[in-house]
């Protein structure tokens, strides 16, 4: 009896451990934009100042928490006009030179 047991045990284990599933990662990479700075975060006023080392062109794409795209801008400064925020959480999706990096940004 004790034999049965070790053996229904043993092939489970084993069903159990061949059963696992390699899964890719399939989601974005990050990669980082050489001295990203976003500031000021939270944010109080009406702009946000997005600096990197280059300061080239940049596409941004603000989400909300459910996903949804509240903003979409393009700047050649670092000045970014958040006026039609309202206070909450977001994530900001910044690429610049087809270099992208993600980030939170909250307004208060």
């Amino acid at each position: 009896m004790k034999k049965n047991y070790l053996v229904l045990i043993l092939a489970l284990w084993c069903f159990v451990t061949s059963a696992q599933e390699n899964i890719e990662d399939f989601s974005p990479k990050t990669t980082d934009i050489q001295g990203f700075k976003l500031y000021p975060n939270p944010s109080s006023s009406n702009v946000v100042y997005i600096t990197t080392r280059d300061n080239l062109y940049k596409e941004i794409t603000v989400y909300d928490v459910f996903g949804k795209v509240v903003l979409v801008d393009k700047i050649i400064h670092n000045t970014l006009n958040i006026s039609r925020l309202v206070p909450g959480v977001y994530v900001m999706q910044i690429i610049e030179n087809k270099k992208t990096i993600t980030r939170k940004l909250v307004v208060v």
